[in-house]
């Protein structure tokens, strides 16, 4: 009985840390970042690497709950504990060659697909931030304008004098067009 409570109470979390409520997040790293800390000091790390790797941990943990098909399937702890372990172990391996995992840090959950899925999003922004710097003006402007400031066309057409609102509406998709083929120009080289 105690451990479907304990689901629930995560899944409350969850809810919360998508709606980047304080209070949730104050709670889910006061009760997951000490374990996580502990295991990253055991194994060649300090305190600054377990806050960097907690805090990317909580970036995965965010991107899947916001993206809508995310069901925690164990406990909260226990899915953050092993994102944790792999982005560890995947420093590790980067900075210091192979390294024999210590049987206490062996498959909990499988995180390894979930660490990969964020890191290949992570490198598709990255394409993409550099695709709207290669895309110019005013075609950079007016994507901004329209999908982050949510700019109406009409507003759009007025400070860029266009005649109507359909004239900005053509321009606007144009430019998607162009940004489109940067990035992926860019991204099948990049592959």
């Amino acid at each position: 009985m105690k451990h479907i409570q304990d689901i629930g109470k995560d899944k409350d979390l969850l809810l919360g840390l998508a709606k980047s409520d304080g209070k949730s997040l104050e709670i889910i790293y006061s009760e997951n970042f000490p374990v996580v800390l502990r295991m990253i000091l055991q194994h060649n790390g300090s305190e600054d690497d377990a806050k960097d790797v907690f805090q990317e941990a909580i970036i995965v943990l965010y991107e899947k709950v916001c993206g809508g098909d995310f069901t925690l399937t164990s406990r909260l702890k226990t899915f953050l504990y092993s994102v944790c372990r792999h982005l560890w172990l995947k420093k590790l391996q980067s900075n210091h060659g192979l390294y024999a995992l210590p049987e206490e840090l062996e498959e909990t959950i499988p995180a390894t697909d979930i660490i990969d899925e964020h890191q290949a999003k992570d490198e598709q922004y990255k394409i993409m931030e550099h695709a709207m710097g290669s895309l110019g003006q005013p075609c950079k402007t007016i994507l901004e304008d329209y999908y982050l400031h949510k700019k109406s066309m009409q507003e759009i057409a007025e400070k860029f004098g266009y005649t109507n609102s359909e004239n900005a509406k053509t321009q606007k998709y144009k430019c998607l067009m162009r940004l489109k083929k940067i990035f992926f120009d860019k991204y099948n080289t990049s592959l």
